[in-house]
Order: C-alpha cells, then structure tokens, then sequence
C-alpha cells in the first residue's frame, strides 16, 4: 500500500470555546495546529487541512485548505470526505485523519493504524483507547480511511448520516489500541486548554 496522505480537521465550528478556531490557540508558544501538523507530517506523504470559510487566516501554515462540499456543518464525516476528494485528486489510495484541536496524539498513529488494516481491502480503522467505563473508547477523529469508499460516504452523508461510527461500522472498519488514555486528549474549552498547558 502507498503511504497514506494526511487531513488535518479544523472544519467544527468550536462553540464551546467560544467560536473561531481552536487550531489557532497557542499552546506553549505554538498553535494547536501546528503541534498536530508537526506530528502528522512526517508520518504521510502530504498534509493537507479541511476547514470552512475564509482561507486566508491559515496562510502561515503552509497547507492547502480544503472545505466540506456537504453543506450545513455535518460533522467530521464531511472533513473526511473532503479529504478523500482532494486524496483521490492526487492519486492516494487512503488518507489518516487527525483532530486540529488533540495535541498529543501518538507519534506511531499512521503505522498502527496500517498495522490494524492488514488484509482488508477497503483499509479503514479509527483509533481507540483504553476507557474504565467502557473498556474502550474509539475516537472517530482519528482513522484510516479508504479513497475507494468515497462515493459511499457522499451518498450516506446526503442521506442524513452524521455518526462516524455508524458508517464505519457498516463496513466492517476495525480498531488500533493505543494504551495511553490521555494520547486523544482534545481541548474543546478554556479549562481544557488549561489542562493542555500542564501535560507539556
């Protein structure tokens, strides 16, 4: 399998935190953003970032935006289709997504995943976690998804579809265990972004 391209979601529209862009927040003296940017590149071939709205505020990342083609903000499945037009645009056969917002997410994200893949044709797993109430908790940000499914995916979420693990599901996807709990830790409010500064 050709290396996977990476997508970078930041197309939510962040109401707990206000509005705006929590890529954009600072962390230690670096954007969100570019935490994540930095880990997900050297583990893709290329990086792009699905976001709505005006480009322009993201020009010093050095990515190509991409913005959803389903309308009326529905949610990370359309990030995700997003991303795999613009893949399928450049020839890549998969993409592996990341949250804008989950700075500490594992540095061996993309291998696992590929690891969790093998034998499947349609390669398609989302990364889960250890959880004490659960046993496990997957987070749909955070997956292998196949170019070849693209169409499905356009067709379910013009059907209605929102939940990420519904579709996922319905095509037999599969999970990558990380062991650490906090590796997904996503700062959706201000005490999160607290939070954030303490794990650093």
């Amino acid at each position: 399998m050709k290396q996977p391209f990476g997508v970078i979601l930041a197309g939510g529209q962040a109401t707990r935190m206000g509005g705006g862009d929590k890529g954009l927040l600072f962390l230690g003296g670096q954007s969100l953003l570019a935490r994540v940017q930095d880990r997900l590149a050297p583990q893709v071939a290329q990086v792009a970032l699905n976001a709505n709205g005006d480009e322009a505020r993201f020009e010093g990342t050095g990515l190509p935006v991409i913005a959803d083609s389903v309308e009326g903000f529905a949610g990370p499945l359309a990030g995700v289709l997003a991303g795999l037009d613009w893949a399928a645009s450049q020839g890549a056969e998969t993409i592996v997504t990341a949250a804008a917002d989950t700075p500490f997410f594992p540095c061996d994200l993309v291998p696992q995943l590929l690891l969790a893949s093998e034998g499947m044709t349609h390669p398609l797993v989302l990364a889960a976690t250890p959880d004490a109430k659960r046993g496990r908790a997957r987070h749909p940000t955070f997956g292998l998804w196949p170019v070849a499914l693209r169409d499905d995916l356009r067709a379910a979420l013009e059907g209605g579809l929102r939940k990420v693990v519904l579709w996922t599901d319905g095509h037999g996807g599969r999970e990558a265990l990380f062991p650490q709990e906090e590796a997904f830790f996503n700062v959706n409010t201000p005490e999160d972004l607290e939070h954030a500064e303490t794990m650093l």
